[in-house]
């Protein structure tokens, strides 16, 4: 059965749909007792509470034109959630029947995911925004690694062959120096995130494609002057048992966030752009050290 929802002078339709709480969502806004976040169902959708200011129409306007704007390259729109539209569910914390944005459920398909998210940017805000708006996010980046890396680490959890898991808490996430981010990194691709010493044993299989990803977004972030990307994240997730277990096996890389993109008025992205060329090379570092050590200790 159908119903009509109104919400905000937007009417939206609501239908019967089992959910439930993500088990890996590792940042953002998480359903906890009496606060609304994410759900999912069973079928690989991700039901994103819509937020009742110009953030929710924003992200939903940038959404719904997205897949249908000609000036987006074909081979830049995976690395975007598959949108499915809205719906009326019932909310996470209890409070009734709220619009959410249904989106692609990026780890639905992976048993034990790894996952890392990021936001890219020295800057989380834009001039457009309110003061107090830009007041409250300087505070932030200057207080995370946002200004000194150019990223900052919102949250990650690493799952081990063995089930162990890793996932630092996000309060310890928040400033990391440049040692500490590639340490975390490497963590991420290590079998166990929990030792001193990481292992990178996946190292090779997780970033060299996570490289090739980042170094096609960063060809179109050199030209693109549609959107500028304030606050947004990019997602990694990959499975270590799948990583061992075929050979064809690769960690996925998705944009995420779009509440606070804005048009770019025929201006490159800087802000963004700089921020994944840091990421990019913390990456190629790794890469570069696991090349180092098997020099330095050749196989007999």
């Amino acid at each position: 059965m159908l119903l009509l929802f109104v919400f905000n002078g937007h009417s939206f339709s609501s239908k019967m749909v089992k959910l439930k709480i993500p088990d890996h969502q590792v940042a953002g806004h998480q359903a906890k007792t009496g606060i609304i976040g994410p759900l999912i169902d069973d079928s690989g959708k991700f039901y994103k509470p819509l937020q009742d200011d110009e953030r929710g129409s924003n992200e939903l306007a940038f959404y719904t034109s997205l897949y249908s704007d000609p000036r987006i390259p074909s081979n830049i729109l995976k690395f975007f959630p598959s949108f499915h539209g809205t719906e009326v569910v019932d909310a996470s914390d209890g409070s009734g029947l709220h619009p959410h944005i249904v989106l692609e459920d990026i780890v639905s398909n992976y048993t034990n995911p790894s996952v890392a998210d990021i936001k890219i940017g020295s800057r989380t805000w834009h001039p457009q925004s309110s003061e107090d708006y830009i007041r409250k996010c300087l505070q932030k980046d200057r207080e995370t690694s946002t200004i000194k890396l150019g990223f900052r680490i919102s949250g990650l959890r690493s799952m081990g062959p063995t089930n162990q898991l890793w996932q630092p808490h996000r309060k310890v996430l928040m400033d990391l120096s440049a040692e500490d981010a590639m340490l975390i990194l490497r963590k991420f691709v290590s079998s166990d995130g929990n030792v001193d010493e990481p292992d990178c044993v996946f190292a090779s299989r997780v970033f060299v494609h996570v490289l090739e990803e980042l170094l096609e977004l960063k060809k179109w972030f050199e030209v693109q002057t549609i959107f500028h990307f304030c606050s947004c994240s990019i997602l990694v997730v990959y499975d270590k048992e799948e990583i061992e277990a075929k050979k064809s096996a690769r960690a996925v890389v998705k944009l995420i966030d779009f509440a606070h993109v804005v048009d770019a008025k025929g201006a490159i992205d800087h802000n963004f752009l700089g921020g994944l060329c840091s990421l990019i090379k913390f990456v190629k570092d790794i890469l570069a050290g696991l090349s180092d050590v098997e020099t330095s200790n050749p196989k007999p």
